[in-house]
């Protein structure tokens, strides 16, 4: 069953156009949105996968309080795709999982 598109562009100027890139897919969108609001225009709403279950998570709130949007973009994981604007030559990738964080060296008291 193939669901109406519940999520699309306005018109608007060609100029007014960035290219980002999902899961090596080129996308064209207007400048001045959201990472999260150009996938799911794009008919994307698989974002991340669980790091408990693996259950597929998509946006929730979209204004940065659920965290079910994290991505990794441009080569850095868990970052909120409702909160970050895009940008051309964007690369973004689905957030699998926990993400992989390196030790850092923090004096402590």
């Amino acid at each position: 069953m193939r669901l109406n598109q519940v999520f699309k562009f306005y018109e608007s100027k060609d100029d007014e156009f960035v290219t980002v890139y999902f899961e090596g897919k080129e996308l064209r969108v207007p400048s001045g949105i959201s990472v999260a609001s150009a996938l799911l225009a794009n008919g994307i709403y698989f974002f991340r996968a669980s790091s408990v279950n693996g259950s597929k998570r998509s946006p929730y709130c979209m204004m940065g309080v659920c965290f079910e949007c994290l991505l990794e973009i441009d080569g850095v994981p868990a970052l909120q795709g409702c909160m970050i604007g895009v940008r051309n030559g964007m690369i973004i990738k689905r957030q699998i999982g926990n993400m992989n964080v390196k030790k850092l060296d923090i004096e402590t008291y």
